[in-house]
């Protein structure tokens, strides 16, 4: 009885530091999703901003001289805007698919494994 005692009491102490390393596992791969979705927010942001002083250099050089000049910075702004666009889309990808911030394949895991021990017992 002892040494059945001392043998569940090892597994069970191994299931648990496998389940914990899943965990860690599973929480560094969520992390890196939430780092490089903000990371693109970031960048969206950044050329969000070059795209507004690509319109405003648009508007002043549209003022100033001819339409050649002001429709070079049309087009810049056109493209700094869909670069924008882009990013902000990939960024809002990667935080979903990140989400929620939890371990849910270890939660589920370590349910499953406390039934079978409370079955186990019950035999």
């Amino acid at each position: 009885m002892g040494e059945l005692v001392q043998r569940a009491s090892q597994q069970l102490s191994e299931l648990v530091r496998g389940e914990l390393r899943l965990a860690q596992a599973e929480m560094k791969e969520k992390g890196k999703r939430y780092g490089k979705g903000g990371g693109l927010f970031g960048g969206a942001g950044l050329v969000g901003f070059l795209m507004l002083e690509a319109l405003v250099a648009t508007v002043i050089a549209a003022l100033a001289v001819a339409l050649p000049v002001w429709a070079a910075g049309l087009i810049v702004t056109a493209v700094l805007g869909l670069v924008a666009a882009v990013m902000a889309l990939t960024g809002k990808k990667e935080v979903s698919s990140a989400a929620p911030p939890a371990p849910e394949e270890t939660i589920e895991n370590v349910k499953a494994d406390v039934a079978e021990i409370k079955e186990s017992a019950h035999r």
